[in-house]
C-alpha cells in the first residue's frame, strides 16, 4: 500500500484580511464551510458543493448530512454542461486531473474547476445575503477556455428533501406522498400538503424552492422536477439519464409529478459559446413562508449585477463584526486566523449546535453552558443589547437551583430537557456569575445585579420573580449544600465533560468545586462593591433562601449528609412554587456567609484533594466516581490525570502558587504531546469506567478521551494567565494555533476546531464554546485589554516573541462604545514580570503613571468616554 502524499500548506491566507485560497481542497475528505445568515437560512458545503441547506430541525431544503455522508450525490449541489460532441461535463464533482481551487472569506464560498480537454472553466460563488430572506445564492460562470466553439446545455440539479431531518428514516416515503410541487417559469416549488409525525399532524404553508436565472435575467427553459423524472428509470445522480442522455424537457401528468421526490432541476437554453467568452446563471436555493416569499427572489437577486450587490453587502456584514476584534503582530497569519475564531461564536448563536454536518449533538438549538460562553464573546465583539439578553437568559433558572438546559429561538424562551430527557449538570450553576461578572466589569453596570426576572418554572405554577442576584445566589446555595460523600460538590448526571455520566449517585467533580468556590468568594466582593455603588445596605431575598444562610444555622462543620438535610429542606419548600414573602438580608452579614462558604469548599479542595504519585508530580484529584472511589493518581493501569481537574483550582485562585507551577509540570509529563505539541484531557485510563462516564469508552484521542480538547486547553491557558504564568499560558494558547495551522494533520479550514484527535486533525470545526474563550483570553488576559468596574484596565501578560521584530504589538477592539487601538512597544522584549509601564499616550498626549513602576494602568471610563470621535488610540510603551 502505497504511503498518502503529504499535503503541506494545502490552503494559505491571501488578498485581504481573512481570505484565503486552498489547492485542491476536494482531495481531503469531510471538509465543509459555513454559509448563513442571521435571518436564520442554515447552510454546509463541500468542495464539490455537498452538504445541506434548512433553517432548522424540522425543514430541509436538501438532504440532511453527517459528515461521513458528504459525499452522498442526492446532498450535491450539482451543475452540469452537456458540450456538443464531447457530452456531459459535472463543474461541480470531484474529477481525477481535473484542476480544483478554492478561494473564500466571510461568508462567501468560491469553486473554480476546469476541464481542460473539453475547454470549459466554471467559476462557482455561493453565499447567503445579509438580509431576511432565507435562500442561498449560486452563481455559476462558464467560460470557453478553448481555441472552438462549444454548443453548450447547462442543467442545474439540486434534490429536494423537503421535510423534517426526522423523515430520513421515518416515515420517508410516506412524506414524500405529501409533497406538491409546482413549476414555475422560475424553477421548481414544493409545497408539502402537512408536515406530521407520530405526535401530531398539522398543515404546511412552507415552501420549498429551487429557481434559477441567466445572469441577464432571463429565465430558464424548463425543469425536470421529480427524481424520476431527472435520474430516468434506474438512472443515479451521478449519471442521470436527463443529462447523459441530452433528454428534452417533459411534460408531467398530475400523477407523474405530485407525491414524488422532487429536485430542483432546471434546464437553460442551448446557446453557443465562442472561445474567451463566459455565460453566467443563477440559482436561489431556499426557504420561504409562502409561495409569493419564494418568488421574491428572483425579483431582488435576479441578475448578474442584482446578485454581485448582495455579495457585496453580504462581505461588508460581516466584515463589520469581524473588524471589531483585530491584533496586529510580526506573524500576519495570527491575526486573520483569529478573524475566524471571531466568527465562530457568532456563527453559533445562529446555527446552535447542531447544524453543521458535525451535529451529534442532537436536534439543534444550543445548551445553556453554550449560551452563557458564547456571552462572553458577544460582550468582547459589543453586539447589540447584551443587558437584555444577559437578562432573559437569567429566566431560564428554577427555584431549586437547576435550569432549563435548552435554548429556543426566541430571546427568553427555554426547554426544560433535550428529547424529553431530564438531567442535571452540575456544572451549570456556574457560568450565568461568570459572564455577568465580565459584563459588570466591562460595562460598570452593577445596578444589574438588582434587576428583577421570572423563574422557571415546569409546570403552571405562580410565575414568581427575583433579582439577578437572587437567581445567581440560589445556583450556587445549593451547589454548596449538594455535596457527596467525600464533601465535594455531586457530579450528577455530569459536569463540563458531558461524557462523565454514569455517576449519578455517588460521583462528585472535584473541578468544579473550586468554581463554586471562586464564585461565591468573588459574589461575597461584589456584593460590597454593589453597597458602596447603589449606596444601599440590604437586600431583598426570597424568604425561603433563609435555610441556606447562616442567619438560621451553621453550615461551615456540618457533615455532607447534614448538608444534604439542608438542601432537601429548602427544595421541598420551594416544590410547589414560592410564598413571594421577602426576607431583608444586611449585605455585609450575606458577604461574610459567601465568603465563609467559599473558603470552606476551597479548603476542601486545596487541602483534601492535592495529591502526589510515585514519580514525585503532584497535582489535584478532579474526580470521585460512583463508588466514591478518587479517579485520579497512580493506578495499576498507569498514572491517571485530567486536564479539568487542574484547570479549574487554578482558575478559581484554589490552587496556591506553588501548587499552579506544579500542576502545570504534571500536565506536560503526562498531557502532553510531544509531537503534536497540545495537552490532551486525560490520560489514558486503559479501560472503560463504567462508574464514572461513557467517556472513557471511546476510542483514546477522541472527543472526551484523551484528544487534544480546545475548550479545556484554551480555559488552561486563561488559567495560567489569570495567575500571572504568561510563559506557561503562552505554550498552552500557542499549541492551539500551532496545530490548527498545521495544514498536514489539521486538515480543516482556518478556525479552531472544538478537538483535535490523536492524529491531530480537526473535528466538529466551528461550532465550539473554545472560541469565545480563546478570544476572551487572548483579549482580557494576553493583551491585558479588560475592564475593572466599567473602567479600563491595560494589563499585558505578553512573552517575548509575541513582540516581533519590530519590538511592538497592536489590537483594536471595542470598549465603552468606542474603538480602542492599542499598541504595546517593548523594543528591548522583555519578558512578562520583568517589565513595566513607562509611558502611555492617550490620543498622542502622555498621561500621568500613579504609581509608577507598574506593569498595569486603570484609565477612568470617563476619560475614554470624553474623547472626541469614535476611535481612541492609546500608546502603552513598556520598560
Amino acid at each position: 500500500m502505497k504511503r498518502a502524499k503529504k499535503r503541506e500548506g494545502w490552503w494559505n491566507f491571501t488578498g485581504e484580511a481573512e481570505v484565503f485560497e486552498a489547492r485542491e481542497p476536494d482531495r481531503i475528505s469531510r471538509l465543509y464551510f459555513p454559509l448563513c445568515n442571521e435571518a436564520g437560512l442554515l447552510s454546509a458545503i463541500t468542495p464539490t458543493l455537498h452538504g445541506d441547506i434548512k433553517t432548522g430541525q424540522n425543514h430541509f431544503l436538501t438532504l440532511p448530512v453527517s459528515e461521513q455522508d458528504l459525499h452522498n450525490t442526492r446532498s450535491a449541489r450539482q451543475f452540469w454542461v452537456y458540450v456538443e460532441g464531447k457530452g456531459p461535463w459535472s463543474a461541480t464533482a470531484a474529477k481525477p486531473r481535473e484542476s480544483c481551487h478554492l478561494e473564500a472569506g466571510a461568508l462567501w464560498h468560491k469553486l473554480t474547476r476546469e476541464n481542460r480537454t473539453i475547454g470549459l472553466r466554471a467559476v462557482i460563488t455561493n453565499f447567503v445575503p445579509a438580509g431576511q430572506e432565507q435562500v442561498e445564492i449560486m452563481r455559476v460562470e462558464l467560460t470557453n477556455t478553448g481555441s472552438k466553439l462549444l454548443a453548450i446545455t447547462a442543467t442545474a440539479a439540486i434534490p429536494i428533501f423537503g421535510r423534517s431531518a426526522d423523515n430520513l428514516r421515518d416515515h420517508r416515503h410516506v412524506t414524500s406522498l405529501l409533497h406538491r410541487i409546482e413549476q414555475v417559469s422560475q424553477g421548481v416549488l414544493v409545497t408539502p400538503m402537512m408536515s406530521f409525525d407520530e405526535r401530531g399532524h398539522h398543515p404546511n404553508s412552507t415552501v420549498y424552492g429551487v429557481l434559477g436565472a441567466e445572469g441577464d435575467g432571463q429565465s430558464p427553459a424548463g425543469s425536470f422536477p421529480t427524481v424520476a423524472s431527472f435520474i430516468g428509470e434506474g438512472g443515479t445522480f451521478d449519471a442521470p439519464c436527463a443529462v447523459f442522455e441530452d433528454w428534452d424537457l417533459p411534460d408531467l401528468s398530475e400523477t407523474e409529478r405530485q407525491g414524488r421526490e422532487a429536485v430542483g432541476a432546471l434546464r437553460f437554453k442551448s446557446r453557443k459559446l465562442a472561445p474567451g467568452k463566459s455565460v453566467t446563471y443563477l440559482l436561489f436555493l431556499g426557504i420561504a413562508k409562502d409561495r409569493k416569499d419564494a418568488l421574491a427572489w428572483i425579483k431582488a437577486y435576479g441578475s448578474n449585477e442584482k446578485t454581485q450587490e448582495a455579495l457585496e453587502h453580504s462581505r461588508a456584514f460581516w466584515k463589520e463584526r469581524l473588524d471589531r476584534i483585530q491584533v496586529q503582530t510580526d506573524d500576519a497569519g495570527f491575526g486573520r486566523w483569529v478573524r475566524w475564531v471571531a466568527i465562530q461564536p457568532m456563527l453559533r448563536k445562529i446555527f446552535g449546535c447542531s447544524f453543521l454536518p458535525d451535529f451529534d449533538y442532537g436536534r439543534g438549538g444550543r445548551g445553556w453552558r453554550d449560551l452563557w460562553q458564547d456571552c462572553l464573546a458577544l460582550l468582547l465583539l459589543d453586539t447589540g443589547d447584551v443587558r437584555g439578553l444577559l437578562l432573559n437568559n437569567f429566566a431560564g433558572v428554577r427555584m431549586d437551583g437547576t435550569n432549563a438546559t435548552i435554548i429556543g429561538n426566541a430571546p427568553g424562551e427555554f426547554v426544560a430537557d433535550r428529547n424529553n430527557i431530564s438531567r442535571t449538570w452540575m456544572d451549570h450553576g456556574v457560568w450565568p456569575w461568570i459572564t455577568a461578572e465580565l459584563y459588570i466589569h466591562q460595562s460598570g453596570d452593577t445596578k444589574f445585579l438588582l434587576e428583577k426576572i421570572p423563574y422557571f418554572w415546569d409546570r403552571d405554577q405562580a410565575n414568581s420573580s427575583g433579582t439577578v442576584l437572587e437567581h445567581i445566589l440560589v445556583q450556587h446555595l445549593t451547589a454548596y449544600f449538594n455535596v457527596g460523600k467525600q464533601g465535594n460538590c455531586r457530579l450528577e448526571d455530569a459536569d463540563w465533560n458531558d461524557g462523565l455520566d454514569m455517576a449519578p449517585q455517588a460521583g462528585e467533580s472535584v473541578a468544579f468545586t473550586a468554581v463554586y468556590a471562586g464564585n461565591l468568594l468573588r459574589l461575597a466582593d461584589v456584593l460590597l462593591i454593589l453597597k458602596n455603588t447603589e449606596e444601599i445596605s440590604e437586600i431583598a431575598l426570597a424568604e425561603e433562601l433563609e435555610t441556606l444562610l447562616e442567619s438560621k444555622a451553621s453550615s461551615l462543620e456540618l457533615n455532607p449528609q447534614a448538608k444534604q438535610d439542608r438542601l432537601k429542606a429548602f427544595r421541598a419548600r420551594t416544590k410547589e412554587g414560592v410564598s413571594g414573602n421577602k426576607c431583608r438580608v444586611a449585605i455585609e452579614v450575606l458577604s461574610r456567609d459567601l465568603h465563609q462558604k467559599g473558603e470552606a469548599l476551597a479548603r476542601q479542595v486545596r487541602d483534601n484533594e492535592w495529591l502526589k504519585n510515585t514519580a514525585g508530580h503532584a497535582w489535584f484529584n478532579g474526580y470521585y466516581d460512583n463508588l466514591s472511589d478518587r479517579v485520579e493518581g497512580d493506578s495499576a493501569k498507569g498514572v491517571r490525570m485530567t486536564l479539568t481537574g487542574q484547570v479549574f483550582p487554578i482558575m478559581s485562585g484554589v490552587a496556591t502558587n506553588e501548587q499552579v507551577a506544579q500542576c502545570f509540570a504534571a500536565a506536560k509529563r503526562y498531557l502532553q504531546d510531544k509531537k503534536l505539541g497540545g495537552f490532551r484531557l486525560n490520560t489514558d485510563f486503559k479501560e472503560s469506567q463504567l462508574q464514572l462516564g461513557r467517556a472513557f469508552s471511546f476510542a483514546y484521542g477522541e472527543k472526551e478521551n484523551g484528544s487534544f480538547f480546545s475548550h479545556m486547553a484554551v480555559m488552561f491557558a486563561n488559567a495560567l494567565y489569570r495567575r500571572g504564568f504568561a510563559e506557561e499560558g503562552h505554550e498552552v494558547l500557542s499549541s492551539l494555533y500551532q496545530m490548527s495551522m498545521n495544514t498536514e494533520s489539521a486538515k480543516i479550514y482556518p478556525g479552531l476546531p472544538e478537538y483535535f484527535n490523536g492524529e491531530g486533525r480537526g473535528l466538529y470545526h466551528y461550532l465550539t464554546g473554545s472560541a469565545s474563550w480563546y478570544l476572551l483570553t487572548l483579549v482580557t488576559q494576553v493583551l491585558g485589554i479588560r475592564g475593572q468596574w466599567g473602567d479600563l484596565l491595560l494589563a499585558p501578560k505578553l512573552v517575548p516573541d509575541q513582540f516581533g521584530k519590530s519590538g511592538q504589538i497592536s489590537a483594536e477592539v471595542c470598549f465603552a462604545g468606542k474603538r480602542l487601538k492599542v499598541t504595546y512597544l517593548n523594543r528591548s522584549r522583555k519578558p512578562y514580570g520583568q517589565y513595566h509601564i513607562e509611558s502611555v499616550l492617550l490620543q498622542g498626549k502622555t498621561m500621568p503613571l500613579v504609581p509608577s513602576q507598574m506593569a498595569e494602568i486603570l484609565i477612568s471610563r470617563a476619560k475614554l468616554t470624553e474623547q472626541a470621535g469614535p476611535t481612541i488610540d492609546i500608546t502603552v510603551v513598556l520598560a
